[in-house]
């Protein structure tokens, strides 16, 4: 079954990113980025059949998305972001860590939203929901991430 979830988890991405030649490299990363962590929070759902429907819906939304994202941030911006994650892993719930490049004009929020818990893997967790302001579009997500044996974050949903 794991080797249908990653062939299936392939060809998505591999058709999603083929479908954007014309696009620039960053849409197509973040396309293809979205397709992968569409189709790992996609396979969470169901068994057999559906899980693999689950991996396929996961990826094409998960591709949009991303593909959306990609096309307007830059590897400055995702800097920013991921920075901010970063603090947003050790800071209280609900407060708000905000991103601002100057260059770009891009911007963005970072909020804790439930406190840790332990997932089926035994690791703490954190809820956050994650906000992008990008040429005065507004773009809102919702995940889950945790934290590795090593001390390093993991983005499980």
């Amino acid at each position: 079954m794991k080797m249908k979830f990653l062939v299936l988890l392939a060809l998505v991405s591999f058709t999603m990113t083929a479908c954007m030649e014309n696009t620039g490299n960053k849409q197509m990363v973040g396309s293809a980025t979205g397709a992968i962590l569409g189709g790992v929070a996609g396979a969470q759902f169901g068994k057999g059949t559906g899980q693999l429907v689950g991996v396929g819906v996961g990826a094409l939304l998960g591709s949009l998305i991303g593909s959306e994202l990609g096309k307007s941030l830059d590897q400055a911006d995702m800097m920013y972001a991921n920075q901010a994650q970063s603090k947003a892993y050790a800071a209280p719930v609900g407060e708000t860590i905000s991103w601002n490049n100057p260059d770009s004009g891009h911007s963005g929020t970072v909020t804790p939203t439930k406190e840790g818990y332990s997932n089926t893997s035994g690791r703490y967790c954190r809820e956050y929901s994650q906000t992008i302001y990008v040429d005065g579009r507004q773009q809102t997500g919702y995940g889950t991430a945790c934290q590795n044996p090593d001390g390093t974050w993991q983005i499980v949903q």
